[in-house]
């Protein structure tokens, strides 16, 4: 049937992943998604595992702090273990690498407005996965003498 939604597991490629990872051990599930999010970083020309690596990284975007619950009814059938930092760096970079691709997994659907959705879908995931920018003082402000930090003044 190929891909029938524009969803991270509305395809045959990613319910199929979903299945390995139910059908895996507990403590293998992670290496499971790290090694699809691995290789598809790594891969040059077509992105053979690019449908799994999308489906991984909805997982790991699952458990952002702040995520609404994601509705994912070909996802996993059994909870998923509780993914490392590192994991969500990996989702980001993988998605990034998947979405500088300009055909590929275009020609998964016929209609182009679904091809536009599945970018979306993809921009949002990147946008919950993307690491947070550094928060750094521009400059180390000191009150001046006789000026209290909350902009008042002292007697003195």
């Amino acid at each position: 049937m190929g891909t029938w939604d524009t969803g991270p597991f509305d395809n045959d490629t990613a319910a199929d992943f979903a299945n390995a990872l139910d059908d895996a051990e507990p403590e293998a599930r992670e290496a499971l998604i790290r090694g699809v999010l691995v290789r598809t970083i790594d891969a040059t020309g077509y992105l053979t595992e690019a449908e799994e690596a999308v489906a991984a990284a909805a997982l790991i975007a699952a458990q952002c702090p702040g995520v609404e619950p994601i509705d994912m009814p070909y996802g996993p059938e059994t909870p998923v273990p509780v993914f490392p930092a590192d994991l969500r760096d990996l989702a980001y970079e993988a998605l990034a690498h998947i979405a500088s691709g300009e055909d590929g997994l275009a020609s998964s659907w016929v209609d182009p407005e679904d091809w536009r959705q599945w970018r979306s879908i993809l921009a949002r995931l990147r946008a919950v996965l993307a690491p947070a920018p550094p928060s750094i003082a521009l400059f180390d402000v000191q009150p001046a003498k006789g000026v209290v930090a909350d902009g008042g003044i002292t007697g003195s």
